[in-house]
Protein backbone atom coordinates (compact mmCIF):
# COMPACT_ATOMS: atom_id res chain seq x y z
CA UNK A 1 0.00 0.00 0.00
CA UNK A 2 1.49 3.53 -1.17
CA UNK A 3 2.66 5.76 1.75
CA UNK A 4 0.95 8.96 3.12
CA UNK A 5 2.14 12.03 1.49
CA UNK A 6 0.36 14.44 3.62
CA UNK A 7 -2.79 14.23 5.87
CA UNK A 8 -4.97 17.43 6.76
CA UNK A 9 -8.57 17.95 5.12
CA UNK A 10 -10.71 18.85 2.50
CA UNK A 11 -12.53 22.45 3.39
CA UNK A 12 -15.93 22.49 1.79
CA UNK A 13 -17.71 25.43 3.13
CA UNK A 14 -18.36 24.67 6.31
CA UNK A 15 -18.13 20.53 5.76
CA UNK A 16 -15.00 19.09 6.39
CA UNK A 17 -13.27 15.85 5.23
CA UNK A 18 -10.19 14.29 6.91
CA UNK A 19 -7.89 13.05 4.25
CA UNK A 20 -4.72 10.73 4.03
CA UNK A 21 -2.72 12.31 0.40
CA UNK A 22 -1.23 9.25 -1.34
CA UNK A 23 0.55 9.06 -4.96
CA UNK A 24 -1.57 8.03 -7.72
CA UNK A 25 1.00 7.15 -10.33
CA UNK A 26 3.54 4.59 -10.12
CA UNK A 27 7.26 4.63 -12.23
CA UNK A 28 8.07 1.47 -13.89
CA UNK A 29 11.07 2.54 -15.71
CA UNK A 30 14.49 1.07 -15.21
CA UNK A 31 16.69 2.98 -12.72
CA UNK A 32 20.04 3.19 -13.12
CA UNK A 33 23.13 3.59 -10.96
CA UNK A 34 26.40 5.65 -11.77
CA UNK A 35 29.65 3.47 -12.15
CA UNK A 36 33.28 4.39 -12.44
CA UNK A 37 34.28 2.82 -16.01
CA UNK A 38 37.53 1.95 -14.63
CA UNK A 39 36.92 -0.52 -11.53
CA UNK A 40 32.76 -0.63 -11.96
CA UNK A 41 33.12 0.91 -8.26
CA UNK A 42 29.60 2.63 -7.56
CA UNK A 43 29.36 6.41 -8.05
CA UNK A 44 27.28 7.86 -5.09
CA UNK A 45 26.49 11.55 -4.26
CA UNK A 46 27.58 12.39 -0.60
CA UNK A 47 26.27 15.31 1.21
CA UNK A 48 29.60 17.33 2.88
CA UNK A 49 29.38 20.46 5.46
CA UNK A 50 31.91 23.39 3.24
CA UNK A 51 32.70 24.33 6.84
CA UNK A 52 33.81 21.31 8.56
CA UNK A 53 34.57 19.34 5.48
CA UNK A 54 32.91 15.98 6.12
CA UNK A 55 29.94 13.87 5.39
CA UNK A 56 26.91 14.57 7.55
CA UNK A 57 23.98 12.38 8.30
CA UNK A 58 20.39 13.34 7.37
CA UNK A 59 19.44 13.76 10.87
CA UNK A 60 22.07 16.83 11.33
CA UNK A 61 20.60 18.59 8.16
CA UNK A 62 17.85 21.14 8.14
CA UNK A 63 16.31 24.11 5.87
CA UNK A 64 17.87 27.76 6.05
CA UNK A 65 17.53 30.69 3.99
CA UNK A 66 20.14 32.89 3.27
CA UNK A 67 20.06 36.47 3.74
CA UNK A 68 23.42 36.86 2.63
CA UNK A 69 26.88 35.20 2.48
CA UNK A 70 27.15 35.15 6.40
CA UNK A 71 23.49 34.84 7.52
CA UNK A 72 21.22 31.91 7.54
CA UNK A 73 17.73 31.63 8.81
CA UNK A 74 17.19 28.81 9.92
CA UNK A 75 13.49 27.29 9.37
CA UNK A 76 12.26 24.12 10.69
CA UNK A 77 9.34 21.49 9.65
CA UNK A 78 7.26 23.00 12.59
CA UNK A 79 7.87 26.31 11.37
CA UNK A 80 6.48 25.42 7.80
CA UNK A 81 3.62 22.75 9.22
CA UNK A 82 2.47 25.95 11.61
CA UNK A 83 2.40 28.90 9.08
CA UNK A 84 -0.88 31.06 8.96
CA UNK A 85 -2.77 30.08 6.63
CA UNK A 86 -5.81 27.68 6.25
CA UNK A 87 -4.41 26.18 3.35
CA UNK A 88 -1.67 24.95 5.27
CA UNK A 89 -3.61 22.31 6.77
CA UNK A 90 -6.17 21.94 4.28
CA UNK A 91 -7.49 22.12 0.80
CA UNK A 92 -9.35 24.85 0.51
CA UNK A 93 -12.17 24.34 -2.08
CA UNK A 94 -12.18 28.06 -3.64
CA UNK A 95 -14.96 27.63 -6.85
CA UNK A 96 -16.23 24.89 -9.30
CA UNK A 97 -15.85 25.01 -12.89
CA UNK A 98 -16.05 23.02 -16.03
CA UNK A 99 -13.06 20.61 -16.33
CA UNK A 100 -12.78 21.92 -20.22
CA UNK A 101 -12.26 25.31 -19.25
CA UNK A 102 -8.92 24.70 -17.31
CA UNK A 103 -6.50 24.50 -20.29
CA UNK A 104 -4.07 21.00 -19.63
CA UNK A 105 -1.01 22.37 -19.63
CA UNK A 106 -1.74 24.21 -15.91
CA UNK A 107 -2.62 20.53 -15.01
CA UNK A 108 0.42 18.21 -12.79
CA UNK A 109 0.34 14.51 -12.00
CA UNK A 110 -2.46 12.93 -9.47
CA UNK A 111 -3.06 12.25 -5.89
CA UNK A 112 -5.56 10.09 -4.38
CA UNK A 113 -7.31 11.67 -1.36
CA UNK A 114 -8.54 8.47 0.97
CA UNK A 115 -11.21 9.43 3.01
CA UNK A 116 -9.00 9.13 6.91
CA UNK A 117 -11.59 7.47 9.15
CA UNK A 118 -15.53 6.82 9.65
CA UNK A 119 -16.38 10.55 10.42
CA UNK A 120 -15.03 11.45 6.95
CA UNK A 121 -16.93 8.70 4.81
CA UNK A 122 -20.30 10.22 4.78
CA UNK A 123 -18.60 14.03 3.65
CA UNK A 124 -16.28 12.16 1.26
CA UNK A 125 -19.05 10.31 -0.42
CA UNK A 126 -20.98 13.76 -0.57
CA UNK A 127 -18.56 15.54 -2.29
CA UNK A 128 -17.56 12.95 -4.77
CA UNK A 129 -21.76 12.41 -5.63
CA UNK A 130 -22.24 16.28 -6.60
CA UNK A 131 -18.83 16.32 -8.40
CA UNK A 132 -20.03 13.86 -10.30
CA UNK A 133 -23.59 14.92 -10.94
CA UNK A 134 -22.23 18.32 -11.33
CA UNK A 135 -19.68 17.48 -14.13
CA UNK A 136 -17.68 20.25 -12.75
CA UNK A 137 -14.18 20.10 -11.04
CA UNK A 138 -13.01 21.78 -8.05
CA UNK A 139 -10.25 24.47 -7.91
CA UNK A 140 -8.76 24.31 -4.16
CA UNK A 141 -5.88 26.11 -2.74
CA UNK A 142 -3.17 24.21 -0.36
CA UNK A 143 0.48 24.37 0.82
CA UNK A 144 2.70 22.11 0.55
CA UNK A 145 6.76 21.77 0.29
CA UNK A 146 6.92 25.61 1.00
CA UNK A 147 4.75 26.67 -1.21
CA UNK A 148 1.05 27.81 -1.81
CA UNK A 149 -0.60 26.19 -5.00
CA UNK A 150 -3.57 25.68 -7.06
CA UNK A 151 -5.12 22.18 -7.15
CA UNK A 152 -7.77 20.18 -9.09
CA UNK A 153 -9.78 18.26 -7.55
CA UNK A 154 -11.84 15.65 -10.16
CA UNK A 155 -13.32 11.85 -9.02
CA UNK A 156 -11.82 8.72 -10.54
CA UNK A 157 -14.12 5.58 -9.89
CA UNK A 158 -15.45 7.31 -6.79
CA UNK A 159 -12.02 8.34 -5.65
CA UNK A 160 -11.42 12.05 -5.23
CA UNK A 161 -7.86 12.85 -7.16
CA UNK A 162 -5.94 16.14 -6.89
CA UNK A 163 -4.12 17.46 -9.60
CA UNK A 164 -1.24 20.67 -8.91
CA UNK A 165 -2.04 23.28 -10.49
CA UNK A 166 0.59 26.03 -11.91
CA UNK A 167 -0.09 29.37 -11.56
CA UNK A 168 -0.65 31.68 -14.69
CA UNK A 169 2.00 33.39 -14.68
CA UNK A 170 3.98 30.41 -14.46
CA UNK A 171 2.83 29.50 -17.85
CA UNK A 172 5.05 30.89 -20.61
CA UNK A 173 3.62 33.03 -23.42
CA UNK A 174 3.92 30.59 -26.52
CA UNK A 175 3.41 33.48 -29.51
CA UNK A 176 7.18 33.37 -30.11
CA UNK A 177 7.32 30.09 -31.20
CA UNK A 178 4.97 30.44 -34.01
CA UNK A 179 5.57 29.35 -37.51
CA UNK A 180 5.67 32.42 -40.18
CA UNK A 181 2.62 33.00 -41.49
CA UNK A 182 1.59 30.15 -44.35
CA UNK A 183 -1.66 29.34 -46.31
CA UNK A 184 -3.37 26.17 -45.71
CA UNK A 185 -5.99 24.93 -48.20
CA UNK A 186 -9.54 23.88 -47.02
CA UNK A 187 -8.74 20.74 -49.11
CA UNK A 188 -5.78 20.03 -46.99
CA UNK A 189 -7.91 20.93 -43.81
CA UNK A 190 -10.38 17.96 -45.08
CA UNK A 191 -7.07 15.54 -45.79
CA UNK A 192 -5.78 16.31 -42.36
CA UNK A 193 -9.59 15.21 -40.53
CA UNK A 194 -9.77 12.45 -42.55
CA UNK A 195 -6.57 11.12 -41.35
CA UNK A 196 -7.65 11.87 -37.51
CA UNK A 197 -10.84 9.90 -38.47
CA UNK A 198 -8.60 7.10 -39.52
CA UNK A 199 -6.38 7.28 -36.83
CA UNK A 200 -9.30 7.79 -34.64
CA UNK A 201 -10.02 4.71 -31.28
CA UNK A 202 -12.29 4.72 -28.74
CA UNK A 203 -9.84 4.09 -25.62
CA UNK A 204 -6.15 4.12 -25.44
CA UNK A 205 -5.56 0.11 -25.36
CA UNK A 206 -3.18 -1.89 -27.48
CA UNK A 207 0.27 -2.64 -28.36
CA UNK A 208 0.80 1.10 -29.61
CA UNK A 209 0.24 2.51 -25.93
CA UNK A 210 2.44 0.25 -24.40
CA UNK A 211 5.95 1.15 -23.07
CA UNK A 212 8.40 -0.40 -25.56
CA UNK A 213 11.12 1.67 -24.65
CA UNK A 214 11.57 -0.11 -21.10
CA UNK A 215 10.85 -3.41 -22.90
CA UNK A 216 13.70 -2.50 -25.27
CA UNK A 217 15.95 -1.49 -22.72
CA UNK A 218 15.42 -5.07 -20.25
CA UNK A 219 16.29 -6.72 -23.71
CA UNK A 220 19.56 -5.07 -23.63
CA UNK A 221 20.50 -5.86 -19.94
CA UNK A 222 19.12 -9.46 -20.60
CA UNK A 223 21.57 -9.60 -23.44
CA UNK A 224 24.42 -8.74 -21.81
CA UNK A 225 23.66 -10.40 -18.82
CA UNK A 226 24.15 -13.74 -21.22
CA UNK A 227 26.72 -12.54 -23.06
CA UNK A 228 25.34 -12.28 -26.62
CA UNK A 229 24.55 -9.49 -28.78
CA UNK A 230 21.93 -7.55 -28.35
CA UNK A 231 18.62 -6.97 -30.73
CA UNK A 232 19.18 -4.68 -33.32
CA UNK A 233 16.49 -1.74 -34.22
CA UNK A 234 14.72 -2.59 -37.57
CA UNK A 235 15.68 -0.61 -40.61
CA UNK A 236 12.81 1.94 -41.55
CA UNK A 237 10.77 0.48 -44.30
CA UNK A 238 11.03 3.99 -45.94
CA UNK A 239 13.55 6.55 -45.82
CA UNK A 240 12.16 9.23 -44.52
CA UNK A 241 12.37 12.08 -47.19
CA UNK A 242 11.38 16.01 -47.51
CA UNK A 243 7.38 16.88 -47.90
CA UNK A 244 6.82 18.08 -51.16
CA UNK A 245 3.52 17.64 -51.73
CA UNK A 246 1.13 18.23 -48.41
CA UNK A 247 -1.78 16.37 -49.92
CA UNK A 248 -0.05 13.23 -51.44
CA UNK A 249 1.92 12.80 -48.20
CA UNK A 250 -2.08 12.90 -46.05
CA UNK A 251 -3.80 10.31 -49.09
CA UNK A 252 -0.66 8.20 -48.40
CA UNK A 253 -1.13 8.22 -44.64
CA UNK A 254 -4.37 7.73 -44.96
CA UNK A 255 -3.91 4.54 -47.14
CA UNK A 256 -1.41 3.59 -44.13
CA UNK A 257 -3.45 4.13 -41.57
CA UNK A 258 -6.28 1.80 -43.48
CA UNK A 259 -3.82 -0.81 -44.75
CA UNK A 260 -2.53 -0.90 -40.93
CA UNK A 261 -6.52 -1.73 -39.78
CA UNK A 262 -7.27 -4.08 -42.62
CA UNK A 263 -9.76 -1.53 -44.29
CA UNK A 264 -10.16 -1.01 -48.38
CA UNK A 265 -11.43 1.31 -50.22
CA UNK A 266 -10.67 4.41 -51.42
CA UNK A 267 -8.40 5.87 -49.43
CA UNK A 268 -8.23 9.74 -51.48
CA UNK A 269 -9.25 12.50 -48.92
CA UNK A 270 -9.52 14.86 -52.21
CA UNK A 271 -9.07 15.06 -55.69
CA UNK A 272 -5.51 16.39 -56.37
CA UNK A 273 -5.60 19.79 -58.41
CA UNK A 274 -4.30 19.46 -61.78
CA UNK A 275 -0.60 20.80 -62.39
CA UNK A 276 -1.72 23.31 -64.76
CA UNK A 277 -3.50 24.91 -62.06
CA UNK A 278 0.01 25.17 -60.20
CA UNK A 279 1.38 26.31 -63.40
CA UNK A 280 -0.38 29.32 -63.97
CA UNK A 281 0.39 30.38 -60.52
CA UNK A 282 4.33 30.43 -60.96
CA UNK A 283 4.23 33.34 -63.55
CA UNK A 284 2.28 35.61 -61.65
CA UNK A 285 4.94 35.30 -58.76
CA UNK A 286 7.85 35.59 -61.43
CA UNK A 287 6.17 38.78 -62.78
CA UNK A 288 5.63 39.91 -59.12
CA UNK A 289 9.19 40.02 -58.86
CA UNK A 290 10.18 41.28 -61.60
CA UNK A 291 7.95 44.46 -60.66
CA UNK A 292 9.27 44.80 -57.09
CA UNK A 293 13.30 45.20 -58.25
CA UNK A 294 13.41 48.52 -59.92
CA UNK A 295 11.83 49.40 -55.98
CA UNK A 296 15.23 48.97 -54.23
CA UNK A 297 17.21 51.17 -55.99
CA UNK A 298 14.57 54.12 -54.75
CA UNK A 299 14.04 52.73 -50.97
CA UNK A 300 17.89 52.98 -50.70
CA UNK A 301 17.91 56.54 -52.67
Amino acid sequence: MPRTIWSGAISFGLVTVPINVQSATENHSIQFHQYHLEDMGRVRYRKVCELEDREVAQSEIGKGYELSKTQVIPISDDDLRNLPLPTAKAIEIEAFVPLDSVDPIRIGEGYYLQPDGQVAAKPYKLLVQALGRSSKVAVAKYAWSGRERLGLLRVRDDVIVLHPMRWPDEIRDPTELLPPPVDVTEEEVEGALALMDTMTVDELVGDEFQDRYTEAVAQIIEAKRQHIAPPQMPEPAEEPGQLVDLMAALNASVAKAKASRGEGGDADVHEMPPPKKTAKKRPAKKTAAKKAAPRKPRRSA
